[in-house]
């Protein structure tokens, strides 16, 4: 089974409402902390991590 993990930026004040991240060597599943029970996006691995990195690379602050 995957532990959940919830993201590092939310803080005591909204605790409740985030994204929660789960992963294994072969895919990352994503799910609403609110509503842990009513659906699960799976992702390949591989394609969760380009995604993280271009929104790293066109975050806020960041030059293009």
């Amino acid at each position: 089974m995957d532990t959940w993990r919830k993201s590092s930026y939310s803080g005591p004040g909204d605790g409740n409402e985030c994204v929660e991240i789960a992963h294994s060597p072969a895919h990352i599943a994503v799910r609403d902390s609110k509503a842990p029970a009513i659906a699960t996006l799976t992702f390949p691995t591989e394609a969760f991590t380009t995604f993280m990195e271009a929104l790293k690379a066109h975050s806020p602050g960041e030059s293009a």
